[in-house]
């Protein structure tokens, strides 16, 4: 396995206005080329990170794009992409896939086409406990909060709650950074991230609480470029392959069940976004 690491594109906008440089048949493309590219983050644990031994990068979604590409029978290259550079690599023809913790919404889904589920993310709110008067994400309207620049919550931040102001950050640790320093009032992500900060910062002098309910429940998928039906057909083999088998569950168990430090149940399956 081969991992490039790139800088976030420099226009973005740009590529997603463009219609890239997609194939007939993106599917043979790879064969032929002999290499199959995933993009994906590198720094959210744990669906892709760099390991801290080995400085590979592992993971969740590491993993499945591996068994795409044993499917396809060429080995895997890995290129690491921003947040909001996800879909403009995907569009613009650098990567073939995207398995980089991808939100479906609708906005998405008329610029890239989206696998099978293979994660779903409750999407909170993180508070500091000492402000008692906030006990669920409403009691935020018209006050400010924190959100990784391009993401699915930054988007549900805006249209979840009323008169929000969402300030984007680079990455999480700079969002959770400005809840600590008290720029922002809450600080909207994944539940799996938000009860990792919760946990480092438990015995700092700024604890911090996860507000419920949910804000929004959001599916993942692998994101392939419009129009590459025998691609996306491939992925969604795979995927469903891996649900059919169980094999899946050993996946999440190293990562995210039992096997891991963050001990979830596995309580969705593989299948169709019902969007």
């Amino acid at each position: 396995m081969k991992t490039l690491f790139t800088a976030p594109a420099i226009l973005i906008a740009m590529a997603c206005a463009m219609p890239g440089t997609a194939h007939a048949d993106q599917l043979q493309d790879i064969k032929s080329r002999g290499k199959f590219i995933c993009g994906t983050l590198g720094t959210a644990e744990p669906f892709s990170f760099q390991d801290a031994k080995t400085r590979a990068v592992v993971g969740y979604e590491v993993d499945l794009c591996q068994k795409i590409a044993d499917s396809l029978g060429v080995p895997m290259e890995l290129k690491l992409i921003a947040v909001e550079a996800r879909i403009p690599e995907l569009v613009a023809g650098r990567v073939d896939v995207v398995a980089a913790n991808l939100g479906w919404s609708p906005a998405r889904a008329q610029q890239i086409d989206f696998s099978h589920q293979h994660f779903v993310s409750p999407q909170k709110v993180l508070a500091r406990e000492a402000d008692t008067g906030l006990k669920s994400p409403a009691d935020l309207a018209g006050k400010r909060v924190s959100a990784t620049a391009g993401s699915s919550s930054e988007q549900g931040a805006r249209e979840h709650i009323p008169n929000v102001t969402a300030i984007s950050f680079k990455d999480p640790p700079g969002a959770f950074m400005a809840l600590q320093q008290r720029k922002v009032d809450g600080f909207v992500a994944s539940e799996l991230m938000l009860a990792k900060f919760r946990t480092q910062a438990a015995s700092s002098p700024v604890p911090v609480k996860i507000l419920e309910p949910a804000l929004f429940v959001e599916p993942w998928g692998v994101g392939v470029r419009k129009g590459e039906t025998a691609l996306l057909d491939q992925v969604n083999k795979v995927l469903d392959g891996l649900q059919a088998s169980g094999e899946i569950d050993k996946i999440f168990g190293k990562w995210l069940g039992d096997q891991s430090p963050y001990k979830m149940k596995r309580d969705f399956k593989i299948e169709a976004i019902k969007g």
